[in-house]
């Protein structure tokens, strides 16, 4: 005989979860006594954080990291509530995550017990799940979670990828029967290939490039086929774009290498892009970011440029953009499919290549001169100067995770990942307060590499209760904390588009108007870890060094420029990003822009 708090407990461990990750509370108290005796049992671990949200992020890079999931627990109501935002970001980045969450007794629905939302319907509180989880279940009786844990496990590790959610109702979690488990395979493993005429098409298309590009997104990632995409891409001679949520699929030293394009991407990613003749997306939305805002031969020149669209989710191919062959399959069968298609073909792609190759270097060439001019022009400490510095430092197989703003965008524009599956960052929902906790998450999975998290003042403060978590946990990660005293991507964003006197609410300000910041570094101190603080060019290496030859956590709290615009970095591609109809002349000009996306 097992409780629903066992059943549940003990199906994690069955399905090889390493870690449950939460907080207790009244709604999940025979949970989490369930959990008590099997981590006393050594069969799982349990890990505290300070915030729900942060339980869902620590999973999320654990995920990204391994390609395991983890388990989250939170209580009835708040709890619960608080993992939206980190269910919403692993939903859009598609980052397998189970949430169970405490909830009303089966015979009290209804009554408003406490933390119980049901003025619209009974214990309503999986309504705000259900957008932004693959499936969510309501347990009703104890016999039901073995079925329960069996789909949640398939849905989340099968097709595309993504979180769920479960709701125990406390009396559920308490209540006894007599289940076994059953042995055997429950989900598909095997990767989906894709049809062979499909296969055909496609590589007649490639057969006839020219100019050809992979644009590799979030798929390619998680796949984790990275010497598969490699492989097919030196063979056929392409030049290989990510995509924010693909950053570091490909060495990015490679020659083939072309960086990313749209607005947060590189003069030679949208160059590449634009002027392919033949682009074979691999896991990717097309979102806006990475295509300019659709805006016609900024970033992309569909129809001219022919696209073979390769997504294991069919709902994306054709989205955003009409594409020559569509193809539903998983990236990871479907790249060694169009290897062998193409050495069918017997062309000697290497000697087509040649002036192409060359071109693809020049304008990598071009675009980090442009850097260093634009870097040159300031003798300010700016986020260009950290990032170099520091990957000057940091171990090439070492991991590095960063949530949205400045760093983000120039980590994307300028950082060199050299080895695959170490860049970790939130994609599409764009989150902040991600990195640090994800950060701890991904050296949880990988304890003997070293982690830095990058992340912004403004960032860190939505995360950084659970700096007391990593000293708890005894583990060792970096955090790099650019100071800029403020959110200064959406200021720098205001005065790029608006211009000024525009820049508004995003600098943090004393009463008496002067910048204000917390001296980070001795917040640090105070919960335990080292930490120092920089504000010269000359103190960065030195800081940089101690902190990643630590055996502890340490924290670099750098104060970074906030002069316009070296505070950033070199704006390239467009983003749609509408203008008031009171600033008559640059609205006419966005006007003009937005007849010219193309979707």
């Amino acid at each position: 005989m097992r409780t629903g708090g066992e059943i549940i407990i003990d199906y994690l461990i069955k399905e090889g979860v390493e870690f449950v990750i939460g907080i207790p509370g009244h709604g999940c108290l025979a949970l989490f006594d369930a959990l008590r005796d099997r981590v006393q049992k050594n069969k799982i671990k349990y890990i505290q954080v300070m915030q729900e949200m942060d339980a869902v992020y620590i999973a999320d890079g654990y995920y990204r990291a391994t390609g395991k999931p983890l388990a989250v627990i939170t209580s009835i109501g708040p709890g619960a509530l608080n993992t939206i935002i980190g269910l919403a970001t692993a939903f859009v980045d598609s980052t397998p995550t189970l949430v169970i969450m405490g909830d009303t007794h089966t015979n009290m629905r209804g009554v408003g017990v406490l933390q119980e939302i049901e003025r619209k319907h009974d214990s309503d509180i999986l309504s705000c799940f259900r957008p932004i989880t693959k499936r969510c279940w309501r347990a009703e009786n104890v016999r039901q979670l073995p079925k329960i844990m069996r789909r949640a496990f398939n849905q989340m590790l099968s097709g595309r990828r993504g979180p769920v959610a479960l709701a125990v109702p406390m009396d559920v979690q308490a209540a006894e029967t007599d289940v076994e488990f059953e042995d055997g395979q429950n989900r598909a493993q095997n990767a989906v290939e894709a049809l062979a005429e499909d296969i055909e098409k496609a590589v007649a298309l490639m057969a006839n490039a020219k100019r050809p590009v992979i644009v590799a997104g979030g798929g390619v990632y998680y796949s984790r086929k990275y010497k598969e995409l490699q492989e097919l891409a030196e063979y056929w001679g392409a030049a290989v774009v990510t995509t924010m949520a693909g950053k570091g699929c490909f060495p990015e030293n490679h020659y083939l290498y072309g960086w990313h394009g749209g607005s947060k991407g590189t003069d030679v990613g949208n160059y590449l892009c634009r002027t392919a003749d033949v682009i074979l997306a691999l896991g990717c939305r097309f979102a806006d970011e990475s295509t300019s805002s659709y805006r016609k031969g900024v970033t992309y020149n569909f129809p001219q440029t022919k696209l073979i669209h390769v997504d294991i989710d069919a709902s994306e191919i054709g989205k955003n953009y009409s594409c020559d062959v569509g193809i539903i399959g998983d990236v990871a069968a479907v790249m060694p499919q169009l290897l062998q298609g193409l050495k069918k073909s017997q062309i000697d792609f290497a000697d087509k290549r040649k002036d192409y190759i060359q071109d693809i270097k020049s304008h990598k060439e071009k675009w980090f001169k442009k850097l260093d001019g634009f870097l040159d022009e300031t003798d300010s400490l700016t986020i260009s100067h950290v990032l170099k510095t520091f990957k000057d430092i940091f171990p090439k197989d070492g991991y590095v995770v960063t949530s949205s703003g400045n760093t983000q965008a120039q980590m994307l524009q300028e950082y060199c990942v050299e080895t695959p599956g170490t860049f970790i960052t939130t994609g599409g929902f764009s989150t902040m307060g991600f990195a640090f906790p994800a950060g701890m998450g991904v050296k949880l999975a990988k304890p003997k590499s070293n982690v830095a998290v990058f992340v912004g003042d403004g960032d860190f403060m939505m995360a950084m209760q659970e700096m007391s978590v990593l000293v708890q946990l005894g583990i060792n990660v970096t955090i790099i904390l650019l100071n800029n005293c403020g959110w200064l991507a959406i200021r720098d964003l205001q005065l790029d588009v608006f211009g000024k006197p525009y820049d508004f609410g995003c600098q943090f300000k004393a009463a008496d108007g002067s910048s204000y910041t917390p001296d980070f570094a001795k917040v640090a101190k105070a919960f335990g870890i080292d930490s120092i603080r920089v504000s010269s060019k000359e103190e960065l290496r030195p800081s940089l060094e101690k902190a990643i030859n630590s055996d502890k956590p340490f924290l670099v709290e750098v104060m970074v420029t906030t002069e316009y615009p070296y505070s950033g970095g070199k704006a390239t591609g467009w983003w749609d990003v509408p203008i008031p109809a009171y600033m008559t002349e640059k609205r006419k000009a966005y006007l003009k822009c937005v007849s010219e996306e193309k979707y």
